[in-house]
């Protein structure tokens, strides 16, 4: 297999742990909410699943979130949150450092606008390795695994799918990018992930 010129991420269940629990906690304790009334606005009302699709923004994720709960919801109060919920999987932050003088290096995430546009606040750890390449659903109106989300963010980077590599926890999502011509493989472990990069010869240095 040949080096490929960029390796693309899903981000959570990829490059971080993710947990609802603790975002909705923080969350409920920063606006003073319930947080079973945090979970009913954001989660079962369909309002984050609007935002990941691009149907409105953070903006109004913020409006109609405040509105639901009775009380101001803020944009540092979501980002507080949000990170609350992320930790890096152990040794990423390392092997993006090792990987990133072989190939360039992106995010593919099905999340809304303010994942995307915060990626700093909400997650520093990993930050410095995308600056710039973190791309979500919401701004191309489509989600993985559709093949056309795929071929839109590759245009972006201007890499051509036979050049890119991609990871992901979910198998749909991996087969949708290889029906976009990309390479892609499932993520199942950190021992799994190492193994895929060194057989595209990422793990090696470069020349």
């Amino acid at each position: 297999m040949r080096r490929p010129a960029l390796v693309l991420f899903d981000l959570d269940g990829v490059l971080v742990h993710y947990e609802h629990a603790p975002r909705v906690q923080v969350l409920a304790e920063r606006c003073g909410a319930r947080p079973e009334a945090v979970t009913a606005a954001l989660f079962d009302s369909g309002l984050e699943r609007e935002a990941d699709l691009g149907r409105t923004d953070t903006e109004g994720l913020l409006a109609t979130l405040s509105a639901a709960l009775g009380v101001p919801v803020g944009l540092e109060d979501c980002l507080a949150a949000r990170a609350a919920a992320m930790q890096p999987m152990p040794g990423i932050p390392d092997l993006l450092n090792h990987l990133s003088a072989s190939a360039q290096l992106a995010v593919l995430t099905n999340n809304g606008l303010m994942l995307r546009d915060h990626f700093a606040a909400i997650c520093p750890a990993l930050a410095p390795f995308f600056q710039g390449r973190v791309f979500c659903s919401a701004q191309f109106r489509l989600a993985k695994p559709d093949p056309d989300i795929y071929r839109r963010c590759l245009a972006e980077l201007g890499v051509a799918p036979a050049d890119a590599l991609f990871f992901d926890d979910k198998p749909d999502n991996a087969k949708g990018a290889r029906r976009a011509g990309l390479m892609a493989h499932t993520y199942r472990s950190p021992a799994g992930l190492r193994a895929h990069l060194a057989e595209h010869h990422l793990l090696e240095s470069p020349a």
